[in-house]
């Protein structure tokens, strides 16, 4: 990719969970020498980051940080589980998860338009918490008739179909919580 390319797409960015513009506590150096850090989930791939910055930064939780290209103050960038989240990260994320679905509808209204088959028995949409052969089966059966416009469009029409929009949301969080689900469909992998 050229550099004129690489300027022409949006920076990834990520949405600050939890900051510690002291460094961790965890950490066994003194206060001056600890480099200020947050923990940040991103807005494409949801994948987990630990951002350490240069020097104090002006971002606060819900505050989005580019990490691609880096924003002009951090440091280093990498890539962490669940597990390695803070106590406060783990509980903001829920609403965060909740928040980039909201805000990116369509993006989230095509995965039941485009979802397919994985293997012969199973389909991406029998990954979603509460999706079983018959409501699975009536979703492929209503977007074949006409694609989703929106969340409210496919609960109307997808009789126990129930909030949708909150139904990825507790996949994406059961995809970040454990590392060895076999299939994963939002969440991007830790090594890329």
């Amino acid at each position: 990719m050229s550099d004129s390319e690489r300027d022409e797409e949006p920076p990834v960015q990520a949405v600050v969970l939890d900051i510690f513009p002291n460094g961790r506590s965890s950490d066994g150096r003194s206060g001056y020498g600890k480099d200020p850090l947050a923990y940040a989930l991103g807005t494409r791939d949801f994948r987990l980051f630990e951002v350490t910055f240069e020097s104090t930064p002006e971002v606060g939780i819900d505050d989005y940080v580019d990490v691609d290209p880096p924003a002009e103050n951090v440091k280093r960038i990498r890539n962490v589980e669940y597990d390695d989240l803070s106590g406060g990260a783990q509980s903001e994320l829920e609403y965060v998860v909740a928040d980039i679905v909201e805000a990116d509808e369509d993006r989230f209204v095509d995965f039941y338009n485009d979802a397919q088959p994985i293997t012969l028995r199973l389909h991406q949409l029998n990954l979603l918490p509460g999706i079983g052969k018959k409501l699975r089966n009536s979703i492929l059966d209503q977007r074949k008739q006409q694609p989703f416009q929106s969340f409210e469009d496919l609960e109307e029409r997808v009789a126990g179909l129930h909030n949708p929009q909150e139904v990825l949301v507790e996949r994406i969080i059961e995809e970040l919580r454990d590392d060895d689900l076999k299939y994963k469909t939002f969440v991007g992998r830790r090594d890329e």
